[in-house]
């Protein structure tokens, strides 16, 4: 089969979605636009995949979190696409993609030819068979990434209830599942090699407050150690995680969350490349006219920081999306759009917690506010504070104004000439700007 469209989507996350979206906005002819996508559903909001799908009771399912609810927008159905004429290609991996001609091949030797693609291919989870552990390709040794994978660890939840979980990672995926297979009323340990949790973004003081929290929720945290190895029964289940610090975990499940990386494979040596990812400008085209990438693949210029960065969240897959689209459709009327100007955001929820992060985790970090673990009703914070300015702030147990107010001011970065002023003003400083 050949097929010609005059813009393809490569992917089917959450970036495909909201590129649909816009592309529908910005008004496409019937047959002109196709969403290419390994998975066999339409684009959905991945973040319910560690959050309400794994709820106990009135878990979330499809169709409930189809793009574009995340955002507070309209849900598109799978008929919303046949409706707008907009093709879903599903269960269809491409494994050859050549730019020069304009041609992607799928798996079964169908190809699909383009005038305009949007590379919106996600990252991998990355996994511990790719290393090489032993006993790694155990059974209920779970990764999350896509639906199938929620799938698979419901129904080993199912399978193993009340039984002992293992989470292997301490980033977004282990603190969020290590939560989730709590509430499920697991045994849940946490095995991570820092010092402290989510070292990404968390400082010591930050992380101090969590690890507490989960603690009295009755998480067990083992830091400073890794997986070397597990054992199985004679089913091939998993029974037992070996730590590299010589103990020995009791598993039914355990589920790994250490990073994951972009799908840029297929576009080796075709496209410039930067840390990671493609190179983009500020409209998201690559290198190669008429190819662009979105999402966890792209490496955009920051505008805000001088510098070229990927970034690997939700919010910027939805942003760098439509921003993509309103480029395309300005070039061909001849028109032009704003330079892409992202403030990175990160937040999670987790238990009856829940933080938000605006700006860049750099320089000093003033720490603020009530991060006892043991608080009845905790509010904390840090500000970042870089040559004189306020750069980046995270809050806990912020209100909607909060949150809204911790934004700004990772936007306007405010001079401050005493960090001790942060420290005793609190949240109240961001409210004044």
């Amino acid at each position: 089969m050949a097929r010609h469209f005059k813009y393809v989507i490569l992917g089917g996350g959450v970036a495909a979605g909201y590129a649909a979206r816009e592309f529908a906005k910005q008004g496409v002819n019937p047959g002109e636009l196709a969403i290419i996508s390994k998975e066999p559903v339409a684009p959905y909001e991945r973040p319910a995949l560690s959050k309400g799908y794994l709820f106990p009771q009135n878990a979330a399912r499809l169709p409930g979190f189809h793009t574009c609810v995340g955002s507070g927008g309209e849900r598109l159905l799978p008929e919303w696409y046949s409706e707008t004429v907009i093709e879903l290609i599903l269960s269809t991996e491409i494994v050859k993609a050549d730019l020069a001609s304009k041609t992607l091949t799928s798996a079964v030797g169908d190809t699909f030819t383009y005038e305009t693609l949007l590379i919106a291919t996600g990252s991998s989870v990355i996994k511990l068979t790719d290393f090489g552990v032993q006993g790694a390709e155990s059974n209920n040794i779970l990764y999350l990434r896509d639906i199938a994978d929620a799938d698979k660890l419901v129904a080993a939840m199912q399978a193993k209830k009340d039984g002992k979980a293992v989470i292997v990672g301490g980033g977004y995926i282990g603190l969020e599942l290590s939560a989730a297979l709590k509430v499920n009323n697991f045994d849940v340990t946490m095995v991570y090699p820092e010092p402290w949790c989510m070292p990404r973004l968390f400082t010591a003081g930050i992380a101090h407050f969590y690890e507490g929290y989960y603690t009295n929720k009755g998480i067990k945290i083992v830091k400073g150690t890794v997986a070397v190895g597990f054992d199985a029964d004679a089913n091939g289940d998993v029974t037992k995680v070996k730590l590299k610090n010589g103990s020995v975990l009791d598993a039914d499940i355990v589920i790994v969350g250490v990073g994951g990386r972009p799908l840029t494979g297929l576009f080796k040596g075709q496209v410039d490349e930067e840390k990671g990812g493609l190179k983009t400008d500020a409209f998201f085209e690559t290198s190669v006219a008429g190819v662009y990438a979105i999402g966890d693949v792209a490496t955009f210029p920051l505008k805000l920081y001088n510098e070229q960065r990927r970034v690997e969240h939700v919010d910027h897959a939805r942003k760098s999306a439509e921003q993509a689209v309103r480029a395309i459709k300005a070039k061909e009327s001849g028109e032009s759009v704003a330079e892409y100007d992202y403030l990175p955001y990160f937040y999670s929820r987790s238990f009856d917690v829940a933080w938000q992060f605006y700006g860049d985790n750099v320089g000093d970090d003033v720490l603020f506010g009530d991060n006892d673990p043991a608080s009845a009703k905790p509010k904390f914070g840090s500000y970042w504070v870089k040559d004189g300015k306020v750069v980046g702030v995270f809050l806990e147990g912020g209100s909607a104004e909060e949150n809204q107010a911790i934004a700004r001011v990772a936007r306007a970065q405010p001079p401050v000439a005493d960090v001790q002023v942060l420290k005793e003003e609190g949240i109240e400083f961001a409210a004044k700007i």
